[in-house]
């Protein structure tokens, strides 16, 4: 089935073109989201909030960008959402302590990548806590062109932002990473 017949069939309900896009698209989705939020559980609610949200958005879906530029635009959004709510826990515990009880955050997504072996997987902790310091527009910019491999033009669209945005992000990403890493990989 092409990307057209997909779209087709979802737009019409079909639920085997809805398990077919899950199929194609889940573990894509996840690791998107995993390397951006840096925890397996959040990775995981958020990657099923997105296709809760393409099931019950593709009948909107306009077709101006690919569909998996749109799915992943859908769940960077949905990740970025998580980070401000989580955020905004953090200052109201910090205002109110003893209302909120505190939350432990931990960064697992090293662990949890197959990508990284065993023996990387100390020096990969050290990366993904540095990464998850950087502001969220360059975390998303250098997640999606470095970690996950995208070229700049498809992060471009998924953040809808211009070419020399991204490249921006990206060069002031790298620049914050250099800083904060400077301690750990001196030359």
């Amino acid at each position: 089935m092409n990307e057209k017949e997909l779209i087709s069939g979802l737009k019409l309900g079909e639920e085997s073109a809805f398990k077919l896009l899950v199929e194609n698209y889940q573990d894509r989705v996840y690791y998107s989201v995993l390397n951006i939020l840096q925890n397996a559980e959040e990775a995981e609610d958020t990657a099923q909030e997105t296709f809760i949200q393409v099931y019950e958005s593709i009948k909107t879906f306009k077709e101006e960008s690919s569909l998996a530029t749109w799915i992943y635009r859908i769940g960077v959004r949905k990740a970025l959402e998580k980070i401000r709510k989580q955020k905004n826990r953090e200052r109201l515990h910090t205002i109110i302590p003893w209302w909120m009880p505190s939350e432990e955050k931990s960064v697992d997504a090293a662990y949890l990548n197959p990508g990284i072996s065993n023996e990387n997987k100390e020096k990969a902790t050290i990366i993904y806590k540095a990464i998850s310091a950087l502001p969220s527009n360059q975390r998303i910019a250098f997640t999606l062109i470095r970690v996950q491999g995208m070229k700049q033009e498809e992060a471009s669209e998924i953040m809808q932002l211009s070419i020399k945005a991204i490249e921006s992000l990206l060069s002031r990403a790298k620049e914050n990473l250099k800083n904060k890493l400077k301690y750990y990989y001196k030359s």
